[in-house]
């Protein structure tokens, strides 16, 4: 991997802790919420909300590792991971689930072919 690429695939857009936003929000490469989004993220790359980060809405993602809480519908086109700290409530579309210990999830799970984002880049897939 070229060291561009790699930089890439480790950059996040972040929403820090104390933010809150209402609104639409696309994203071309990862992105960390540990703040409060009421609304919709769209991103090509990877999603994590942080244990204390919380959003309401619509997230669709290539993949997302959730520790905080979200509430809506979830579009994760690979791989969705909900943390033993993880409280979410709503639809999940995905390929692949997996949950931790601990984790609480109330709603509806698709694991046919999630139609979520595509990656722009294929390495911001991980």
């Amino acid at each position: 991997m070229s060291k561009e690429n790699e930089t890439q695939s480790s950059q996040y857009n972040i929403i820090a802790a104390g933010t809150k936003m209402t609104g639409d929000i696309t994203s071309d490469t990862n992105f960390r919420l540990d703040g409060q989004i009421n609304g919709t993220l769209k991103c090509r790359g990877k999603v994590i909300i942080g244990q204390n980060g919380a959003m309401e809405g619509t997230l669709e993602c290539i993949n997302a590792e959730i520790l905080g809480k979200f509430t809506g519908k979830l579009v994760v086109t690979e791989a969705l991971h909900l943390k033993a700290t993880s409280r979410v409530e709503g639809e999940i579309k995905t390929k692949i689930l997996s949950v931790e210990p601990n984790a609480k999830f109330t709603g509806n799970c698709d694991m046919s072919q999630a139609n979520g984002p595509q990656p722009q880049n294929p390495q911001l897939k991980k």
